[in-house]
């Protein structure tokens, strides 16, 4: 699914204007009308309701469902910014509507004209919408913090008040919505962490735009999605054997942290490799040939060993490695040993992080997969989460490698400038060993000979998925690592399925 900014989405609105054909008017109708039902489907229904309008189309959107809510006996006030200007042609039409309702209708012209909302309102922010190119200020803004501090159940129509939709919103006045209801795709600022507090629930109502206009454009964001992942899945052959499902290698473990071997060992398995061997401290051996008896095991006394590392179909590294300074000599060795691309994670990028002149070692097309204070210590700091994109971006390109910045929405950074955003996963995977677990996927994966950037979409997709099919099992705050590699076998048999 496309991710579109504000231009696209107007061009999508205009494209299915022209080419259902339908009428502006008529297709604010449709949006509004898919925002009323979905209050009357989320107990909403019999509620009062305090709507806030601008007169652009956003306040046109909340006149219709003013409206609708009016007709079917609700107790509704219209509250409209008042600025001088009519407002658009469709904002108009639908006031001179509104008018043969039994909807009270406020003019907002002054700051003596914010009165109390009664507390048990539910408020409709339909104020701005997705346009906006500055921030709020004067009366705008006046009136955002006098529905923020109500302390009324707010729901944003398309977007917050103030938010903007494809760069960061650090310190402008934005409406804090319980519920946000937008329209037929995700927008950039959906998916930015420093979002999450103003956005609330986040909600994409199908309003039909035209299918058509997807084929004419090229988003520069992606969301990942089933049909997607479905796509790339390869089917197993009657006659396979392991051989043609790869030998991957897996560097990882410490004294302590052997956890973090085992986990990826499994998951890895799990992902469908043909064979695995875990290069591991002499220490670690009796616990991994215990707990992961279908891999096989080399060790060395005092540190990883790192000899034919060569014969791998790939390599992962770094769960649970620990942060000895022999780590440098180690990831200098493998990458000259092998030029296959790998997956770099955990202490295997902190070391990165310590030898910065590791980056241009790594082979092209290696995965690395930072959470967002990993990806801090490789590329350094940035101000919001737009700038860490930006970035992830520029790095990617510059060093041919797929970058994975792991979050709600984890994304990746392919070298062709594109990125990716992940659909599935919940915050119970929000615990120690996840991490762990995503590398043995996506190491597997790419055992199996899926091209890097496929096996990052799958990895990142099934592990998301997993999580969010054992966060249905055992509830989301008792939800452990070990869970999402029990429920892998599901995941994958979902999206088979699908």
């Amino acid at each position: 699914m496309q991710i579109f900014a504000t231009e696209q989405i107007r061009a999508w609105d205009e494209y299915t204007i022209r080419h259902e054909p339908i009428a502006s008017v008529d297709l604010m109708e449709r949006a509004a009308t898919a925002c009323y039902e979905w209050l009357m489907q989320h107990n909403y229904k019999g509620r009062s309701y305090s709507i806030f309008c601008g007169k652009g189309n956003n306040g046109g959107d909340g006149l219709v469902i003013a409206r609708l809510l009016a007709q079917s006996n609700h107790t509704v006030t219209v509250h409209i910014l008042e600025f001088g200007h009519k407002g658009t042609v469709d904002f108009q039409i639908n006031l001179a509507r509104l008018h043969d309702t039994t909807a009270g209708i406020r003019f907002v012209s002054s700051e003596e004209a914010l009165h109390p909302i009664p507390p048990a309102d539910v408020v409709i922010d339909a104020l701005l919408g997705s346009g906006i190119n500055r921030p709020t200020d004067g009366l705008t803004a006046q009136l955002i913090k006098h529905i923020n501090n109500s302390g009324n159940e707010v729901i944003a129509i398309d977007i917050p008040s103030g938010l903007f939709v494809d760069h960061s919103s650090r310190g402008n006045t934005i409406i804090k919505a319980r519920h946000t209801l937008s329209f037929q795709c995700f927008k950039p600022a959906f998916l930015m962490p420093e979002n999450a507090a103003v956005i609330g629930g986040m909600h994409i109502l199908d309003i039909g735009l035209h299918p058509d206009f997807l084929n004419t454009q090229d988003a520069p964001f992606e969301l990942i999605d089933r049909p997607i992942v479905n796509r790339l899945l390869q089917p197993r052959q009657a006659f396979s054997h392991k051989g043609d499902f790869g030998h991957a290698a897996l560097v990882t473990g410490s004294y302590g942290m052997m956890g973090a071997a085992v986990l990826c060992a499994r998951a890895c398995l799990r992902s469908g490799v043909g064979k695995l061997t875990c290069h591991i401290p002499a220490s670690g051996y009796t616990i991994m040939q215990v707990s992961v008896p279908e891999a096989m095991c080399k060790t060395a006394e005092n540190e990883h060993p790192a000899a034919e590392m060569d014969k791998y179909d790939v390599i992962g590294i770094g769960p649970g490695l620990g942060s000895d300074a022999a780590n440098i000599p180690l990831l200098y060795t493998l990458f000259e040993q092998n030029r296959r691309p790998m997956v770099i994670d955990a202490d295997g990028l902190n070391t990165i992080g310590r030898e910065t002149a590791l980056l241009n070692k790594i082979p092209p097309g290696s995965i690395l997969t930072p959470h967002p204070k990993e990806f801090e210590r490789l590329f350094g700091k940035t101000f919001n989460d737009y700038e860490r994109i930006q970035l992830a971006q520029q790095k990617a390109a510059a060093h041919q490698l797929y970058i994975v910045l792991k979050g709600r929405y984890t994304f990746i950074a392919s070298p062709d400038g594109k990125g990716y955003f992940n659909s599935s996963g919940n915050p119970g995977m929000a615990t120690g060993g996840t991490g762990d677990v995503l590398t043995g996927i996506l190491t597997g994966l790419l055992a199996q000979q899926y091209a890097p950037l496929h096996a990052a979409i799958m990895g990142v997709y099934l592990h998301g998925l997993a999580g969010d099919l054992a966060a249905a099992y055992t509830s989301q705050p008792s939800l452990i690592a070990s869970d999402l590699i029990d429920c892998l076998g599901q995941a994958f048999q979902s999206i088979s399925s699908s």
